[in-house]
């Protein structure tokens, strides 16, 4: 598809060189307002400029429909023509709602005493815009189900897995109203996902002045071994963290420690590099999406 010298002009705004930032993707869910809440935390507890971006998805509709040998010649012109028109008349409309949005959304971060705050809409799908954005990106913020789910509580955005399997960056999943995090868990089991996610806490000035909980699910050996892996680490950067081994069924053993402690944000790996046992064994990162009603940060 040809890309029009408007949606060039978008592309060049929105890859415009700034320094890594929150990247906060808004849409007409009910989760908008909480993303924008949470990602001014981000940018005003990390020190980065804000970049609220709204994304206008192709249609895999066809506008027009050939109807050729169906219809009289002069008729099926005519209706072309209209169907046409519709089409346009209805991309128009998506850019203005769109706009709408975008203002709303910077108003919102501005009123938190956000300052840095940039606006961009793209006319390709999510997962296309925060890969091609990748490079500029500190933490991505984005709800937990779009627009097209309405005012439902079940299932995960049409976009959500792929998302996370595509960035490399830290991305944090927005499933409830805004709350200031006081209290965060890290779920860590040694793998390459859950160490990123360790030198992420370890490593950010936003961490240092939360109530942090190491948690691992898993055989006392291991736990007792991984535990003091990770707690060495945390307390070498300054860090005061309070370690638990926990049993039982790893997503029900973390919700409920998540509910006991009142945890207000989870840190942790997400997905694993085989997509094959994900769908076989399903996968913890997906039951703790659904299940869960805290935030998740997430990292891969």
């Amino acid at each position: 598809m040809a890309v029009s010298s408007s949606e060039k002009n978008n592309k060049t705004t929105c890859n415009g060189g700034t320094p890594p930032l929150v990247l906060s993707c808004i849409d007409g869910s009910h989760y908008t307002g909480a993303v924008c809440d949470y990602s001014a935390w981000l940018a005003r507890n990390l020190q980065a400029p804000l970049k609220l971006l709204h994304n206008i998805e192709r249609s895999n509709v066809p506008a027009v429909t050939d109807f050729t040998g169906s219809i009289g010649l002069g008729s099926q012109e005519e209706l072309l023509e209209e169907l046409t028109a519709l089409e346009q008349e209805r991309a128009q409309l998506l850019v203005k709602q769109g706009k709408l949005m975008l203002q709303a959304a910077r108003k919102r971060v501005e009123e938190a005493g956000i300052e840095q705050v940039m606006t961009c809409q793209r006319h390709d799908s999510l997962v296309e815009s925060v890969v091609d954005l990748e490079d500029g990106i500190r933490v991505l913020v984005l709800g937990i189900r779009g627009e097209e789910h309405g005012d439902s509580e079940q299932g995960l955005g049409a976009q959500l897995e792929t998302v996370v399997r595509s960035l490399h960056k830290p991305i944090l999943v927005v499933n409830r109203e805004f709350q200031p995090p006081h209290r965060v868990m890290l779920a860590y089991d040694g793998s390459e996902a859950a160490r990123k996610a360790l030198s992420l806490v370890a490593g950010s000035a936003l961490f240092h002045s939360l109530s942090l909980h190491l948690v691992n699910v898993g055989p006392a050996e291991t736990a007792e071994v991984l535990l003091a892996e990770a707690s060495a680490h945390l307390d070498e950067r300054g860090l005061a963290v309070s370690a638990s081994h926990l049993q039982g069924n790893t997503v029900e053993a973390l919700i409920a420690y998540q509910m006991e402690y009142q945890i207000d944000l989870t840190v942790m790996g997400a997905f694993s590099h085989n997509r094959l046992r994900d769908l076989l064994m399903g996968s913890i990162t997906a039951k703790m999406l659904l299940n869960t009603r805290q935030p998740l940060l997430l990292l891969r």
